[in-house]
């Protein structure tokens, strides 16, 4: 990873680091009674497998294919059978629809008579053209200009029978390529995503997005996943960062690249507006799509939904303890970490410190803590001998325990599960994953850097 990568992609890691703080103290201080006799602590294993407090700049993202076919009908033509059913697998040559030929037939069978008259006329007039040009020949001189004019007239009149019997022919060619192609097939390997029932004379609206097509195929094999910003959260998509791909439901990860964001496509009105509060004013600002190249598309789905961070090696395995910087004080002089004690009270340990990572700002705790140890964020107001209790749902300091009820979070943020009941936005961006390790994750949304919480996306 070269310098000025790694510089944006730790800017945009301590952006977020700001913002779940502000996500802390907004959680947890403005919203739960605060415990001045008891400090919760959190196991250092939960600590280390949740990643920086289990806070991760995320985007909601969808696999979707490389390109789309839009099959359009002709405007001419009446659509007589569909095919196929939104979902189908089809493939190069598979029939998708018929057009009704009775009328075609009906045409044909008028434009072959017309061309019959039309050859019968042209007949006519050259036998009239040598009739005149033998009377002609015993006319007197004055007859002979009179003969002259009507020879010309007929010549004139087969010229212009001839242009006719020219475009009859056409229009019956087409007439009969229309009946002979009267079904329509498709012309890539894909999946029916839509079926526009009322034809191309009424635009559709799937995924985010208006089509005039009658039919649209995705093409199956190569994804590539479309995540959403917006102009709040654009500056953190940064073009050829290294991305992970998180599937929502297990463990599995996929690795990509970042691609710009899609500023000519920005979406704004009731179907593309984000909403949220910031200083206790709402706020509403467009959004924009950006697209992930995946190195391999294996085991994904098309429609699937996941999650795309930045690949700041959060999925490198490390041997030992290893904590966030933020949670040691002086680091520079006496590390240590506030820590329960074993027998229920808060005290300083006083760690040793290894490695350092640059780029998860990380350090390897080489003495001092084991992953059974509990440990707090440090705050100004923590004091040694105060009370502790162990909590398995990440609450730290003197933050009462988040208490989730029927799906809803205090102050009324929406965890994660309602996105299954369409209650938010599947595009929502900025997702902060704060979650125990014996359950789901709860979602937050991530800060300005400014303390504010900014909201979720409107439902689409």
């Amino acid at each position: 990873m070269d310098k000025k990568k790694k510089i944006a992609i730790i800017a945009a890691a301590a952006v977020v680091l700001v913002g779940a703080v502000g996500i802390w103290f907004f959680a947890g201080r403005g919203s739960a009674e605060k415990s001045e006799d008891v400090v919760f602590v959190s196991p250092v294993e939960m600590v280390m497998n949740q990643g920086s407090l289990g806070i991760q700049q995320r985007f909601a993202g969808v696999v979707e294919p490389q390109q789309t076919y839009e099959v359009q009908t002709q405007p001419d033509r009446t659509v007589k059978e569909v095919l196929v059913e939104k979902g189908q697998d089809v493939y190069v040559g598979t029939p998708l629809f018929t057009y009704d030929t009775e009328q075609s037939q009906d045409e044909l069978n008028q434009a072959e008579l017309d061309l019959e008259r039309l050859q019968n006329d042209i007949n006519n007039l050259n036998a009239q053209i040598e009739t005149l040009k033998k009377e002609k020949k015993t006319a007197g001189e004055e007859e002979k200009l009179n003969y002259t004019t009507q020879i010309q007239t007929a010549e004139n009149d087969v010229k212009k029978t001839e242009y006719e019997i020219k475009s009859k022919k056409i229009e019956i060619e087409k007439l009969k390529d229309n009946i002979n192609n009267a079904t329509v097939v498709s012309e890539m390997d894909g999946i029916v995503k839509s079926i526009n029932d009322a034809g191309s004379s009424q635009q559709m609206y799937y995924g985010g997005e208006t089509s005039n097509a009658f039919i649209t195929i995705l093409e199956t094999g190569e994804y590539r996943v479309k995540g959403t910003v917006n102009e709040q959260n654009i500056f953190s998509v940064q073009e050829g960062a290294p991305v992970l791909i998180r599937s929502r439901v297990n463990d599995d990860v996929w690795t990509g690249t970042m691609g710009m964001v899609d500023m000519e496509n920005g979406q704004t009105g009731n179907n593309g507006m984000y909403y949220g509060y910031s200083a206790g004013e709402e706020t509403q600002s467009s959004k924009y799509p950006f697209y992930v190249t995946l190195d391999s598309s294996a085991g994904l789905m098309l429609g699937q939904h996941v999650y795309i961070e930045l690949d700041m090696g959060q999925e490198d395995e490390k041997l030992g303890v290893w904590l966030p910087e933020y949670f040691i004080s002086d680091i520079d002089s006496n590390p240590y970490v506030w820590a329960d004690d074993g027998k229920g009270h808060l005290v300083k340990k006083t760690v040793t410190l290894g490695q350092y990572d640059e780029e998860l700002m990380e350090y390897e705790i080489a003495e001092g803590l084991t992953m059974e140890d509990a440990i707090t964020f440090p705050e100004p107001s923590l004091k040694e001998g105060m009370k502790t209790e162990i909590t398995s749902d990440g609450s730290m300091g003197n933050q009462a325990p988040v208490d989730m009820e029927d799906g809803m979070m205090e102050d009324g943020m929406m965890d994660e599960g309602m996105t299954d009941e369409g209650m938010m936005d599947e595009s929502m961006i900025d997702e902060s994953v704060i979650g125990g390790a014996d359950g789901p994750a709860e979602t937050f949304t991530v800060g300005d850097g400014t303390g504010d919480a900014v909201g979720l996306e409107g439902e689409e």
